[in-house]
């Protein structure tokens, strides 16, 4: 059964002043981390990258019970907010193939909805770095969910209509849908990272719905993709560059000015990289992970020796604000510089 996306819509929408104290509007990153593996090494990247950026706000680490003590002690050493989550777990009556197998775990992200001492949180995956201040994405207008749309081209997209014809949403002049296929696909973001309002009757309606939303190949992310559909705006991709589009998309990007890049791609994770992957041993790439390892490699940038309480420096809004209300997509608009 398919989520009620119009509940959804109304669901977002609604105030949560009653789950929060008076006067409070406080803002977060929050990221998501289980197990005991080495992805506690991208989230402490990240906490050092939101530090060179001059963010004001801090970074919740939502983390599953299996997550061992020494992670805890590291990430709360870097001045994370440690919160512990419940698992969320999909439907077992449904078996499906994940366009990998760890996604199933990734369900539990729908927690972060929990977090009401907050009024509006930026999610960022763990294997994220930020490059440049985004704090003014928090002043987006409320009861949207913003993100970055996706790309259709990687091989985990080969169960798919849109890889099958070479659709891609990133770039709508290469291939045009065909009317036979029937209505063209709505809009589909990448969950990697984005803009949200955290609110108990939208967790509890999410946590509902997916216990009866039949698992797909993407998890979670298709199942925000359909819950959200109808209050989705989508924003520039140098908020999340995923890095298989420096070869699938290149004139999408100038990398100069990307914000936020997510090292998604097989081999990119910066802590193992090897550079023995297909398309690791591109100079792109390779620029990439050195930016993120000089970031993690700063010691300057560790909670306890960090001084840098500069404010970052104002953005001006307006010319984004007002790309949003326009129809369609923001592929033609540039992000608010900080320069």
């Amino acid at each position: 059964m398919a989520p009620d996306v119009t509940r959804a819509a109304a669901a977002t929408a609604k105030t949560s002043e009653d789950e929060r104290p008076a006067g409070a509007r406080s803002c977060a990153y929050v990221t998501f981390l289980a197990g005991n593996g080495d992805y506690v090494k991208g989230v402490i990247g990240l906490a050092k990258g939101l530090r060179k950026a001059r963010s004001e706000n801090p970074l919740v680490v939502a983390m599953l019970p299996d997550v061992p003590a020494e992670h805890r002690r590291m990430l709360a050493e870097q001045g994370c907010v440690v919160r512990e989550i419940e698992p969320v777990h999909p439907p077992e009556n449904h078996r499906t193939e994940y366009a990998m197998p760890h996604y199933v775990i990734n369900y539990s992200k729908l927690r972060i909805w929990e977090f009401v001492e907050y009024s509006k949180m930026i999610y960022l995956d763990g294997d994220i770095q930020v490059f440049d201040n985004i704090d003014h994405l928090f002043d987006l207008p409320d009861g949207n969910f913003y993100a970055v749309m996706d790309c259709f081209c990687e091989k985990t997209w080969s169960h798919t209509p849109q890889n099958k014809i070479g659709y891609c949403q990133q770039n709508l002049n290469k291939v045009r849908w065909p009317e036979d296929l029937g209505p063209k696909p709505p809009l589909y973001f990448n969950a990697g990272m984005f803009v949200f309002e955290p609110n108990l009757n939208t967790c509890h309606d999410l946590l509902e719905t997916v216990k009866i939303t039949p698992p797909t190949p993407f998890a979670e992310q298709d199942f925000l993709n359909m819950y959200f559909r109808e209050v989705y705006k989508p924003i520039p991709p140098v908020y999340n560059l995923v890095t298989a589009m420096l070869w699938r998309h290149p004139e999408n990007f100038d990398l100069d000015k990307v914000k936020v890049a997510h090292y998604c791609a097989a081999g990119s994770k910066p802590w193992r990289f090897t550079g023995e992957e297909a398309n690791m041993d591109r100079e792109d790439i390779k620029a990439l992970v050195k930016k993120w390892r000089d970031i993690f490699d700063d010691e300057s940038l560790d909670y306890k020796n960090y001084v840098g309480q500069d404010r970052a420096p104002p953005v001006d809004l307006q010319p984004f604000l007002a790309a949003l209300s326009e129809a369609g997509t923001l592929d033609h608009f540039s992000a608010p510089s900080a320069a």
